[in-house]
């Protein structure tokens, strides 16, 4: 197991929903820790997604869970090795359910600074941004 890892934890509608969503994105369900309250979605190496029903979601906080198909709560920026990639994903993810949100003028912004990088929501509203950045040393 590596020294660091991200554990992103989500309040979904459906389980069952969301976890046919993540997984025609090409991330994977870990059994050992899914059962009818949570999913855990392997991105890669060093980042899972914790799928949590709304109602199990509730006994990790007192607070009203957000409304994220009417608000933004976090926007999940995912780095990704080319534009290819990032068009490959947001596509995939409209086909699987989600929406893309454009932002004609934020990726004016982007470009100008070397980056590459489009929106989509989740069927809960949760909001990812896969971006791609030509930088020094980049691999």
């Amino acid at each position: 197991m590596p020294s660091k890892m991200i554990f992103i934890n989500l309040p979904v509608a459906d389980l069952g929903r969301s976890m046919k969503f993540y997984e025609a994105l090409g991330w994977k369900v870990n059994p050992d820790f899914t059962d009818n309250n949570a999913a855990c979605i392997v991105v890669d190496d060093n980042i899972c997604l914790m799928l949590l029903t709304k109602d199990f979601f509730t006994t990790f906080s007192k607070r009203t869970i957000a409304d994220t198909v009417g608000t933004v709560s976090a926007a999940y920026a995912l780095s990704l090795g080319s534009a290819d990639e990032v068009d490959t994903l947001v596509q995939t993810a409209i086909r699987a359910g989600g929406t893309e949100e454009a932002d004609d003028s934020r990726r004016a912004e982007e470009a100008e600074a070397g980056m590459y990088g489009r929106t989509f929501l989740d069927p809960d509203g949760h909001q990812w941004e896969p971006f791609y950045m030509d930088y020094p040393g980049a691999s």
